[in-house]
């Protein structure tokens, strides 16, 4: 009996654990299109230029995205390939993990598959909240990643924050000094790279989920069917 009641108790108490864990810097909405080739066109070369130097995506060749985004071959050796020397070539970093260990503390890691492990909201919050903190090495800390190893290297676009606190809990981030990029601009550069990386995780989801509506269709129609052919066959037995 005692330890059916611990079992109760145990129970009851992992919501408000699971709840408590969850507390912390709020998770903005992506509102990603993963289904928006000029979206993904637009977050490809953001990648490229912002994020390949140390960030790897090495589940995904640059013949795959010239064939899922609609780009030549020449087209992503002028824009994309700056790591490759072949179009069947991974989207590898140049950075050594050992030099990049040395600079940063850690080795940056793949982004293959963040979108799907983090998910779409934490990772584009990431990219929107670093904010200036001089105690760190970078100069820049990070309201959702606290102490992260990663340098602010979006303050050129988006310009740099300050935190505001609420007695010792970080509650929002301020702007300090302006980037090259309104805000609105910036939320959708960011918005376009966090939906490249969504479609690196999962390359086939924007024809699933197209797919997936006519499986809907056909279900609602076999579901009506269905109903007519029960009420014909069973018309005599009533």
């Amino acid at each position: 009996m005692r330890r059916l009641r611990g079992l109760f108790v145990l129970i009851a108490i992992l919501p408000a654990a699971a709840f408590a864990a969850g507390e912390g810097f709020p998770l903005q909405h992506a509102n990603t299109d993963v289904a928006s080739l000029a979206s993904l066109q637009r977050g490809a070369r953001n990648f490229v230029n912002y994020c390949l130097g140390c960030h790897s995506a090495k589940y995904m060749r640059y013949s795959q995205v010239a064939a899922d985004l609609a780009l030549t071959e020449d087209d992503v050796r002028a824009n994309l390939m700056f790591t490759g020397t072949s179009i069947y070539d991974s989207m590898e970093s140049a950075m050594p993990a050992d030099k990049a260990r040395q600079w940063f503390g850690n080795a940056p890691p793949d982004l293959s598959l963040i979108a799907r492990s983090r998910g779409v909201d934490y990772v584009y919050t990431f990219m929107r909240s670093f904010y200036v903190d001089p105690s760190r090495p970078t100069g820049s800390n990070n309201a959702l990643l606290p102490q992260t190893a990663m340098p602010n290297v979006f303050a050129g676009l988006q310009g740099t924050q300050q935190p505001r606190y609420e007695s010792t809990h970080l509650v929002a981030l301020d702007p300090l000094a302006p980037g090259e990029m309104p805000a609105a601009s910036f939320d959708s550069f960011v918005r376009d790279t966090v939906a490249f990386l969504e479609y690196v995780s999962e390359p086939a989801k924007a024809q699933r989920m197209s797919l997936g509506v006519w499986v809907i269709l056909f279900l609602l129609m076999f579901t009506v069917f269905t109903w007519f052919l029960y009420k014909e066959y069973w018309k005599d037995v009533k």
